[in-house]
């Protein structure tokens, strides 16, 4: 005891640091929980109940949102402890002893360092494999090849945005005129991008990233930063000064992606048929949009039809198959079309190519029969190593540059010692260890239930083939297939399967059977589930359920009711936090329906959110800077690391299913028609609050005449 004195440190006993670890780790765990588990149960409950259909990889699936919540866990605490203490000191100390130039500049690498470090970012990265280069080049080039060019203009729209942030907490500008400028040159530039066939694509994209970027990581650390330099500089006074940054940090990527969408736009070819885009004609401006020929050509092999293949080679069937035959004895050419891993080039051909391509490749009937068997009954491992070395990486390339810059600009450029260097260091560990189990969750499990619900919901309105359900019979007999007779007298073919210890009774389809190799594909379908095909009913049951999940998860995500209570606070209670939640969730609600029914119907993005966002124009010059301020910014919370991938892979799911050439456009109504339903409620507790003072203020007065 006496030693402990004297040295000041206090020894407790691992059973004893864990005891009181416990409870803290606990009510961390649990809210990550709570702010994750309605949105995933009502997926899995629409998909199973009322879908009737089962989630496919369900195991992987439970692990990787088992993995989001813990990522997620690590990640928020990591930047308490490690990057928002530093956010804060250096906002502290910059206005000091630096002049505003290199404050701005600080602002704005602190923009660009914080969004590629947000979770979500790393999903627009993966959103590219959807689209097709024939339908949509440039968004295709932007999601693929120039992906990393995309993250880094939304980072620099972010930093930009950052900056006049800074400004606005310095010298208490209004946001209004930001958002008259923003908003009418973001409608009339998108009005011009639907003209071109090109960059009428990419506006989902555009206006969807804007909601990617205010996440966990660039809402907290910016607003840490604002809020030093507000105590040095003092013009933080009103309560409101806090808000603003959000909505500067949504609008401003939009430009961003838009203006590189220009700049781009002369390299890419005009939407076109898909033979005409592979047609050797059309070779330069095609293979622009692929790190190199040999890419373009895996492309097409892989994703195109024969015709495509054959127009690589001017039409010339011979030296197409030539070309496969050649790649056997190249082995370099081969990885550079098909990619390195083992066997890509024969597993491709005997799962998806003609028979004349299999004989290319392997010879003889009997190496074909044999190759079929093996690749149809080949069962995908999940790859660990390659999945953590791979997401590990990605993680420490988002947060040590991050880190590493606000460690320089503390010690070197403003000469301050590194306060509670372990508990930050702790914190920048627990930020990339969190990260990177939280991306391998989105890859597991957010980005596989959203995707699989998203391609299941068109089964309420039309028929969908089932992919995840998919039998392939090798060796197949036809000696097996019986007939069975209809009430109508219409004679049907069919087959018993044993799989295990039961037996399915499976329709024979004589065009699903290969002659050459013996085998038997069936690829079951469903739907219409709700009414006839394409009816309104099956369409309505979509829009309910995409209502119901944007209600419901925006009411459970914390950070709203942290704002709710913020906002309740500010306007003295005249503004509920109760009135603020719903008002926001009735929004996302709203905004996420209207998102799905623009891609069902295929409605231009322009007409979706041209006339909420002129409305807005008008509310908010009828709003008071206050409420302006707090309705522009409660878009914010909708966008959380696990709803925009959820809502990303959904979306995408969807346009898949009903053949929509993107499925972007879900976030971005997502945002502004919270925004909306915040002001006109805004509007009307003005009022309110108005009247009341006017009949408190007229009581006054009756009573000093008597």
């Amino acid at each position: 005891m006496a030693e402990q004195q004297a040295t000041g440190k206090v020894k407790v006993s691992f059973r004893q640091a864990m005891g009181l670890l416990y409870p803290y780790v606990k009510s961390r765990l649990i809210a990550q929980i709570k702010s994750v588990a309605l949105i995933i149960l009502y997926l899995i409950f629409f998909q199973t109940i009322v879908l009737q259909m089962p989630i496919a990889e369900a195991t992987v699936i439970a692990i990787g949102l088992g993995l989001v919540i813990g990522g997620l866990m690590f990640f928020m605490e990591g930047l308490m402890l490690g990057l928002m203490p530093l956010g804060e000191v250096i906002g502290l100390k910059l206005p000091q002893k630096s002049k505003l130039p290199v404050i701005l500049g600080f602002a704005f690498i602190l923009g660009v360092g914080a969004t590629f470090a947000e979770p979500a970012i790393g999903v627009l990265k993966s959103a590219g494999a959807s689209v097709k280069p024939w339908e949509a080049p440039l968004l295709f080039l932007m999601l693929n090849k120039s992906s990393g060019i995309l993250v880094l203009a939304v980072g620099a729209g972010v930093g930009i945005a950052v900056m006049f942030g800074i400004l606005r907490f310095m010298y208490g500008w209004s946001l209004k005129p930001f958002i008259y400028i923003l908003i009418g040159g973001l409608v009339a530039f998108t009005v011009w991008a639907y003209l071109d066939p090109n960059m009428r694509h990419l506006t989902g994209l555009a206006w969807d990233c804007g909601a990617v970027t205010t996440g966990p990581v660039t809402v907290p650390l910016v607003l840490a930063l604002g809020i030093g330099i507000c105590r040095i500089v003092g013009s933080g006074g009103s309560g409101s000064s806090g808000f603003g940054i959000v909505t500067l940090a949504s609008l401003f990527p939009i430009i961003a992606v838009m203006s590189l969408g220009v700049v781009l736009l002369g390299e890419v070819p005009k939407p076109m048929d898909e033979a005409k885009f592979f047609s050797t004609e059309n070779r330069q401006k095609s293979q622009g949009l692929f790190v190199s020929e040999e890419e373009m050509f895996g492309y097409a092999f892989k994703n195109g039809s024969e015709h495509s293949q054959r127009a690589l080679f001017k039409g010339d069937k011979a030296a197409m198959l030539g070309y496969i035959e050649g790649l056997k004895a190249d082995k370099k050419k081969k990885q550079a079309v098909f990619g390195s891993e083992d066997g890509a080039l024969e597993k491709w051909v005997a799962t998806s190519g003609t028979e004349e391509q299999m004989m290319a490749v392997f010879g003889s009937n009997e190496a074909i029969t044999k190759a079929v068997n093996k690749y149809s009954m080949n069962v995908q491992t999940l790859k660990v190593t390659d999945l953590l070395k791979r997401n590990g990486k990605a993680a420490l390339q988002a947060i040590i540059p991050l880190t590493l810059f606000l460690l320089i600009v503390l010690v070197v450029v403003l000469r301050e010692k590194l306060p509670r260097a372990d508990e930050i260091f702790i914190g920048v560990l627990f930020a990339v260890v969190g990260m990177g189990l939280f991306s391998i969750g989105i890859e597991l499990g957010l980005a596989k239930l959203g995707s699989q619900v998203g391609g299941k919901l068109p089964s309420t309105f039309k028929a969908i083939e089932l992919t995840d359900q998919q039998k392939t019979i090798i060796n197949f007999d036809r000696d097996v297939v019986q007939t069975a007779i209809t009430p109508e007298g219409e004679k049907k073919q069919f087959f018993n399967i044993k799989e295990g210890t039961s037996y399915e009774v499976l329709p024979y389809h004589d065009e699903n059977f290969d002659e050459a190799t013996k085998k038997y594909t069936y690829l079951p379908t469903k739907g219409p589930l709700y009414g006839s095909a394409g009816g309104l009913l099956g369409i309505i049951v979509v829009l309910i359920f995409a209502f119901i999940m944007g209600y419901g998860a925006t009411m459970a995500e914390p950070a709203l009711n942290a704002l709710g209570l913020a906002v309740e606070e500010i306007t003295v209670g005249t503004f509920k936090k109760s009135l603020l939640m719903k008002a926001v969730a009735l929004g996302v609600g709203a905004g996420i329906t209207f998102g799905v029914a623009k891609i069902i119907w295929g409605i231009p993005l322009i007409f979706m959110l041209g006339p909420p966002y002129i409305a807005l124009l008008v509310i908010s010059k009828l709003s008071t800077e206050e409420f302006v301020n707090i309705g522009w910014d409660s878009a914010g919370v909708t966008t959380g690391p696990v709803t925009v991938p959820l809502v990303l892979a959904m979306g995408l799911g969807i346009g898949g299913q009903v053949g929509v050439i993107e499925g972007f456009g879900i976030l971005s109504m997502a945002s502004v028609c919270p925004i909306l339903s915040v002001l006109t409620v805004g509007l009307m507790v003005t009022r309110k609050r108005k009247a009341a003072l006017a009949e408190t203020a007229g009581a006054s007065r009756e009573g000093g005449a008597s």
